[in-house]
């Protein structure tokens, strides 16, 4: 789940409201801090929160908190409240909940 060497996309909803490097950032934290330490499903989600005017990515699973996530870049209202990461097998997507029937 959540091979690194699969294509991996982000939705229009998303690419058009948040920077690169904050998209570039959930794969980082998939890869990084979740992947070996929590078991994942082929579905992740994140709230994206205002932290002092910078963005967290709080992560949830099975509708709780679990972890929280810091980030250095700065928080917009125009970000989704919830992002979710979805894992086909062999490509995986960024998306927002409305865009996977969630």
């Amino acid at each position: 789940m959540f091979d690194r060497t699969h294509a991996r996309f982000a939705s229009y909803n998303v690419v058009s409201v948040m920077p690169d490097e904050t998209i570039d950032n959930v794969w980082f934290l998939i890869d990084n801090n979740l992947q070996g330490v929590f078991p994942l499903s082929n579905l992740v989600t994140f709230n994206l929160v205002n932290n002092d005017q910078r963005l967290s990515y709080d992560f949830i699973q099975d509708n709780e908190l679990v972890a929280t996530f810091d980030s250095p870049y700065p928080f917009n209202t125009d970000y989704p409240k919830t992002i979710v990461v979805y894992d086909s097998g062999d490509q995986q997507l960024i998306a927002t909940p409305n865009e996977v029937n969630l």
